[in-house]
């Protein structure tokens, strides 16, 4: 399948809501782990498009699916929300099979795929209004659509629309029955700047209201920038899992300074992991670059250093961006590795 799913329509029924749905305290609702993802596989043919996948997910938090197309990330949240089956392993959404549940999983998440369709000749404020009356309680029409920053489009028809104006229509239209889980698929492409600042500062507030989001995206600063975890699937496995800062802070850092005299270099060597140093040299002597995960105790033990006399120290930290592309690099060279020993 394609690396974006697709629904008829953005789904999100709440006609009544069920009595019989569990009931929660506010400490559960604080600590409860709304997806439970265990030893989760999903083949199509010959292909896996995940391979024995485990993740939690909390009430209340931001989380975002990382990956090159064709990772398995739209195939994961197409299952969490019950949308397509499992192959094997078991997934549980609010405490249910959200593939056999189907009735109360659609009350309580929210979908907006990349690519949906509306009733082209309704209105944005029809259309909002609309889905508002599928559902026993949501939110101010007006104040939605006001949100998603389409007050001056209330009044045209959804097939004028500009693409990243009917994607916002459609983010409108999965919230606005006041859903306990929100997925995303790539909710930011086709936006605009302010637009997209807008949707970050919106995802934000739904969180803080105790709403958990799951989202997809190819957008490494805006990951860092808005998500509570980010998690990394390359080739259909979670190769990372983790608040943005704590992975990059794991990741490795690279320290640079200057030095004078091959006798400063060779110090250097014997002072720091030699496979770690790698330099350049021109008329005004050694560039040395040095990777580490701990870059102030190499700086601590280079300045100590009489013979070293290093200058011009600067220590380059790495950004999701670079922790990504490592980990993506790092995993195929693995399971090429493998397939090659096969």
């Amino acid at each position: 399948m394609g690396e974006a799913f697709s629904s008829a329509v953005p789904w999100t029924v709440d006609m009544d809501r069920d009595p019989a749905l569990p009931a929660l305290t506010t400490i559960d609702r604080e600590r409860a782990s709304v997806v439970s993802v265990r030893r989760l596989t999903k083949r199509y043919g010959r292909r896996t498009a995940l391979d024995d996948v485990d993740l939690e997910i909390s009430r209340g938090t931001v989380v975002g699916i990382l990956g090159p197309n064709g990772a398995g990330k739209s195939t994961l949240l197409e299952t969490v929300a019950g949308l397509r089956a499992s192959t094997s392993g078991e997934v549980s959404v609010l405490g249910v099979d959200p593939r056999r549940e189907r009735r109360q999983t659609t009350r309580r998440v929210s979908v907006q795929p990349q690519s949906a369709s509306v009733f082209g000749y309704l209105s944005v404020r029809e259309t909002v209004r609309l889905y508002a009356s599928f559902h026993s309680s949501h939110r101010d029409v007006a104040q939605v659509i006001a949100d998603l920053g389409l007050s001056e489009q209330v009044d045209v028809r959804a097939r004028d629309l500009s693409g990243g104006q009917l994607r916002r229509l459609l983010l409108a239209v999965a919230i606005i029955g006041i859903p306990e889980i929100v997925i995303l698929d790539e909710p930011s492409a086709g936006l605009d700047p302010e637009a997209r600042k807008h949707l970050l500062e919106l995802i934000r507030s739904l969180a803080r209201d105790g709403t958990t989001i799951i989202f997809s995206t190819h957008d490494m600063a805006e990951a860092a920038q808005i998500c509570d975890r980010v998690v990394i699937v390359v080739a259909g496995r979670i190769r990372a899992d983790g608040p943005p800062a704590e992975l990059i802070d794991g990741g490795r850092s690279t320290l640079t300074f200057d030095v004078v005299s091959e006798e400063a270099l060779s110090r250097t060597r014997s002072v720091l992991p030699a496979d770690t140093v790698t330099w350049s040299q021109d008329a005004r002597g050694f560039h040395v670059s040095h990777a580490t995960a701990d870059p102030d105790g190499a700086l601590e033990l280079l300045t100590r250093d009489r013979q070293i006399r290093g200058r011009s120290y600067r220590v380059v930290s790495p950004t999701l961006e670079d922790l990504y592309l490592s980990i993506v690099r790092d995993a195929r060279e693995i399971d090429e590795g493998r397939d090659g020993d096969a």
